[in-house]
């Protein structure tokens, strides 16, 4: 794959940034290359008024036909014969019974059967609808099997970031309470109730006059647990429409969490595979107010 980056110097659409940076290329063109091969920051935009900040990068990618047929919901970061990484965008659900859900598995499906592959995706592990960032899905029953089987022998790293409202005191420490599920949320409780005890360990990375930046590893993985806890912290993630605050005034449209570090030993090749992407830049905007 060819490809061309450019660093974004002041605000502009994107359609007249790449005007500018190809005065010698016709706007039918330049549209062209907008319909599949223009990413901003690492993702795939098409939209030609696209609102461009100062410190953005924009790549243009001439992609194989195979590249051309990879899916705009989600990124995938690995492939082989056995396995997908995929980094998930927000707003899109891992997995749901209904089969007329759009889901990481439907989008993975249909990318598989374009391009000839006789599998079918399987999920290994999930991340809320609105929390983006990297998961693992297997193109076997058996491959997700043996995840299920030795899943904390076999990821040996995986975290989180997000953005919390307010500055956490202390700046680093563990969260540790027993979960249960209500009926329109996930319960917690800081002594052993019958639910499951879920941990999280917390570090801010960086602070600003409303918000923290927030690292986060855990050792369990129940649901929205990272969600939960930091309410727990009274530093909810901001833009959290369940566990947030209602009045949540963050010029942002999107819950700000993101996993963005997945290290695993591959089940089949026994190779350790290490993946991280980068901390959203919605989320480091908000880190500038």
């Amino acid at each position: 794959m060819k490809k061309q980056e450019y660093t974004v110097t002041e605000p502009q659409g994107l359609l007249d940034f790449l005007m500018g940076q190809m005065p010698d290329t016709s706007r039918t063109h330049v549209k062209e290359l907008l319909a599949h091969n223009v990413f901003v920051d690492g993702r795939r935009t098409s939209q030609f008024n696209f609102p461009l900040q100062k410190g953005m990068k924009v790549s243009i990618e001439k992609a194989s036909f195979k590249d051309r047929l990879r899916p705009r919901d989600l990124d995938i970061v690995f492939e082989d014969q056995h396995l997908l990484v995929i980094n998930k965008h927000e707003g899109l659900l891992s997995y749901s019974k209904n089969p007329a859900d759009k889901t990481v598995i439907t989008v993975l499906n249909q990318y598989l059967d374009a391009t000839h592959q006789r599998c079918h995706a399987h999920i290994v592990h999930r991340l809320d609808r609105d929390t983006s960032g990297l998961m693992v899905v297997s193109k076997s029953k058996e491959v997700s099997q043996r995840f299920e089987e030795d899943w904390k022998g076999m990821v040996f790293d995986r975290r989180y970031v997000a953005v919390a409202w307010g500055h956490i005191e202390p700046p680093k420490g563990e969260i540790r309470s027993w979960l249960t599920d209500g009926e329109y949320c996930v319960l917690s409780s800081p002594t052993d109730n019958g639910g499951k005890l879920a941990v999280t360990h917390y570090e801010v990375r960086q602070t600003s006059r409303r918000y923290s930046l927030v690292d986060l590893k855990l050792d369990t993985g129940r649901r929205n647990q990272i969600r939960v806890h930091l309410r727990e912290l009274k530093h909810p993630v901001v833009h959290d429409p369940m566990y947030g605050y209602k009045d949540d005034i963050s010029p942002v449209a999107r819950l700000c969490l993101h996993a963005y570090r997945l290290c695993f030993t591959h089940p089949v090749t026994g190779k350790r595979m290490k993946y991280e992407t980068p901390v959203p830049s919605a989320f480091m905007k908000l880190m500038e107010l």
